[in-house]
């Protein structure tokens, strides 16, 4: 698949002026605005940036916090909207049909911008056509986490404890798709534990099925458990990352406990519709990009256990080239579907 991220070049905006001249024709005003965007009056209207997820996740407070920044930079208000459904999908395809002039953006993530093109049968949208990456803004390593009752420590206790009980052991996520689903399925794929998905509409509902002990395990960022883990409402097996969190050393990773390749780590991007003109994009990367290096951002990040990222357009793309085939093969190997 080839990307298509960049508007018409200058040659070819010159060759269709002089065409048209010689015609005589002449498109309406209202056609050639939908049609190009015109990147030197941008923005000229608020920004309209879509969550699409549920108030209160881990890309929700990212957006929130870096919006006001954005609005300075930008000179016009950023309007965080909160569209979700089907693991960020419904809100992500809204934008990847919108009209590329910028005014619309989408803070996607690891869900629908990486695991849904495999992981759903007929995908609305093609990731890497229908989009245009601006910048890869952070990672949230997810914390593999369990009610109290649950009598394992670590994560080879919880493998046990898994395979001795009849029927196995169930484990919410925060929707079918999602990466706390995946990590449930690649976890019984590694080691044959008899887990049992119970996908729930958001993450509050996934925290309540928990700490409820309705649902004994939970794979989920950092950032929505960790308050529930200090109180002792949860317990905390292993963090699935590559390395600990500096911030947080006292979450073991699943390598350090014998599975190297257990490693589940959810990330946060912006993005917007394909054919963003070049200008338009870098214009959104500065302004963001800022945001996510500002005194007031950059302080939060680590008590929430994320890492900035702050990738550029171009090094987004590459790292999406790299990341969509990633998914496609754990879905492969852990037979993962989103019933």
């Amino acid at each position: 698949m080839t990307e298509r991220h960049s508007g018409p070049t200058r040659r070819r905006l010159v060759r269709g002026a002089a065409s048209l001249a010689a015609t005589g024709a002449a498109l309406p005003r209202r056609s050639r605005a939908q049609g190009l965007a015109d990147p030197r009056g941008f923005p000229s209207q608020p920004i309209r940036l879509v969550v699409p997820f549920a108030p209160g996740n881990a890309t929700d407070i990212l957006t929130r916090q870096m919006a006001p920044a954005m609005a300075q930079a930008l000179g016009q208000p950023v309007v965080v909207e909160n569209r979700s459904g089907a693991s960020g999908v419904v809100g992500s395809d809204f934008v990847a049909k919108s009209s590329p002039d910028g005014h619309t953006l989408v803070m996607g993530s690891i869900a629908p911008h990486a695991i849904a093109p495999s992981l759903m049968r007929s995908p609305p949208y093609d990731v890497l056509r229908d989009f245009t990456p601006v910048m890869l803004a952070a990672s949230l390593p997810n914390l593999l986490v369990v009610h109290p009752s649950v009598p394992a420590r670590n994560l080879g206790e919880f493998v046990a404890y898994a395979k001795s009980r009849e029927g196995g052991v169930n484990y919410a996520s925060v929707g079918s798709g999602s990466s706390s689903h995946l990590a449930g399925e690649l976890l019984r794929a590694r080691t044959g534990a008899p887990l049992v998905h119970v996908p729930f509409r958001d993450a509050a509902q996934a925290m309540t099925g928990l700490l409820s002990g309705q649902v004994p395990m939970l794979v989920y960022g950092v950032t929505g458990v960790l308050p529930h883990v200090r109180e002792g409402r949860m317990r905390a097996l292993a963090l699935l990352s590559a390395a600990r969190l500096p911030e947080l050393p006292e979450f073991p990773t699943a390598a350090e406990q014998g599975m190297p390749d257990f490693v589940v780590e959810p990330w946060i991007g912006l993005f917007g519709p394909a054919r963003l003109p070049a200008p338009v994009t870098e214009r959104v990367f500065a302004a963001a990009h800022g945001a996510l290096e500002s005194p007031a951002v950059k302080a939060q990040l680590p008590a929430q256990g994320m890492q900035a990222r702050g990738l550029p357009p171009a090094a987004f793309a590459a790292f999406l080239r790299a990341e969509i085939p990633r998914w496609a093969e754990v879905i492969r190997v852990s037979g993962a579907t989103l019933d």
